[in-house]
C-alpha cells in the first residue's frame, strides 16, 4: 500500500511510519512546511491517508497559538478533503485525527461514540471550551468533505504511551523517576490512554474492516482516576512514594512551562464501544500491564543508547579510555 501521512513527522506519525515500513508499505510523511501541492500530487493514487496535522496544543492559549491550533486543524482537513475530491485515483480510506478531549468533563459514567460532549460544563474553564470549539469545528470540516469514493472515519484518540523520548509517558516517567508522580488535583479525573502497539494495531483494524467509518474512539477499555494512573506508574517503575501536586501547583507550574493545565485536569473517561463491539482485541487494557511494559521498554532504549555511546567513545579514543568500577568512562590525558 501506498499511505500518505500529512502532519506525520511528530511523535504518532513515526511510530506509525515505522510499524508500515516495516512490512513493506511505502509511506509518505508531509509536515506542514510542505510546499502547496503536495496535497494533490501525494494523494492521488494513495491507497490510505491518515491526516495527523495540527499545531501541538502543549502551549499557553493566549491568541496567537489559538489561531494557530485551530487554523492548521481547519486548513490542513480542508486541503486533504480537496485533493481527495479532485483526484483522479482517489484514496479507498481518510482516517482523520479528532480528539477525545470532545467529551464531556465527567466521573459518573464512560463516554463511547455515543457521549456527552463537552463545552456545556457550568464549572468548565475558557481553555476548555476552546478545546472542544477546536474538535468541534476539525470534525464539522472533515465531515463537510465531499468525497464518496472515499471511506472516512473520524478517530477520537486518547493520549498514546510509548516509550520515546519527548513523548507523554516519558514526561510522566520523568515525574516519576523524581519523586513527583503523585496524584495531580485531586486525582478524581479520568485519564484515558492506550499502548502504542495498541494504537498501530487499531489503525490497522480500520484500513481492513471497510464496514468501519464515521466516529471512532481510539483508547484503551479501561480508563482509570488520576492518582490510580500514577500508582499504577510508580509501582512499574519500582517507587513507593509521589509527591502530589495540589490544582494550585499546578497552574504555577503550567504556567512557568508555558502550557495549560487542562491536559492534567481535565477528567477524559473515554472508551473504545465501536471497536469493542466489532471484536478488535487490546493487547494492553489494563494501565499496571501497559506501565510494566513502557518501563520495561523505556530501560531498554535507554540502555542500548548508553552502551551506543560508550562504544562511539571507545571508537574515538581508543586505548586511552577506561572504565572504573561504576562504569563511567574516563578519558586518559
Amino acid at each position: 500500500m501506498k499511505i500518505v501521512i500529512p502532519g506525520g513527522s511528530g511523535h504518532l506519525g513515526a511510530i506509525l511510519r515505522r510499524s508500515f515500513e516495516r512490512d513493506g508499505h511505502q509511506v509518505a510523511v508531509l509536515s506542514r512546511r510542505a510546499p502547496r501541492g503536495w496535497e494533490i500530487s501525494e494523494i492521488d493514487g494513495a491507497d490510505v491517508v491518515i491526516n495527523l496535522a495540527g499545531r501541538s496544543v502543549n502551549c499557553r492559549y493566549h491568541d496567537r497559538n489559538r489561531r494557530e491550533i485551530m487554523d492548521s486543524r481547519v486548513e490542513s482537513t480542508r486541503l486533504v478533503g480537496e485533493a481527495i475530491t479532485r483526484a483522479v485515483r482517489p484514496p479507498r480510506l481518510w482516517l482523520q485525527a479528532s480528539t477525545a478531549t470532545i467529551y464531556a468533563h465527567r466521573f459518573d459514567a464512560p463516554n463511547d461514540e455515543h457521549g456527552i460532549l463537552g463545552g456545556n460544563e457550568p464549572s468548565a474553564p475558557d481553555t476548555w471550551r476552546f478545546s472542544i470549539d477546536v474538535a468541534r469545528a476539525w470534525e464539522r470540516t472533515f465531515n463537510e468533505a465531499q468525497t464518496p469514493l472515499t471511506r472516512k472515519a473520524a478517530m477520537r484518540m486518547a493520549i498514546v504511551m510509548s516509550p520515546e523520548a519527548g513523548g507523554p509517558f516519558d514526561v510522566l516517567l520523568s515525574l516519576v523517576r523524581h519523586g513527583l508522580g503523585g496524584a495531580a488535583g485531586d486525582g478524581r479525573q479520568f485519564v484515558s490512554w492506550v499502548h502504542y502497539r495498541d494504537f498501530v494495531s487499531a489503525i490497522r483494524w480500520l484500513i481492513v474492516n471497510e464496514s468501519l467509518s464515521g466516529i471512532i474512539n481510539i483508547a484503551s477499555p479501561n480508563p482509570l482516576p488520576n492518582a490510580a494512573f500514577m500508582a499504577a506508574l510508580r509501582e512499574a517503575w519500582g517507587i513507593r512514594f509521589g509527591l502530589p501536586a495540589p490544582s494550585w501547583m499546578l497552574e504555577t507550574s503550567a504556567w512557568a512551562m508555558r502550557t495549560e493545565t487542562e491536559l492534567i485536569l481535565k477528567s477524559r473517561r473515554v472508551i473504545p464501544g465501536r471497536l469493542l463491539e466489532c471484536g478488535f482485541k487490546f493487547e494492553y487494557s489494563t494501565w499496571p500491564e501497559a506501565a510494566r511494559d513502557l518501563c520495561a521498554r523505556w530501560r531498554a532504549i535507554r540502555s542500548e543508547r548508553r552502551s551506543h555511546d560508550r562504544s562511539k567513545l571507545s571508537r574515538v579514543f581508543g586505548n586511552h579510555s577506561r572504565r572504573d568500577g561504576v562504569g563511567r568512562i574516563h578519558i586518559a590525558a
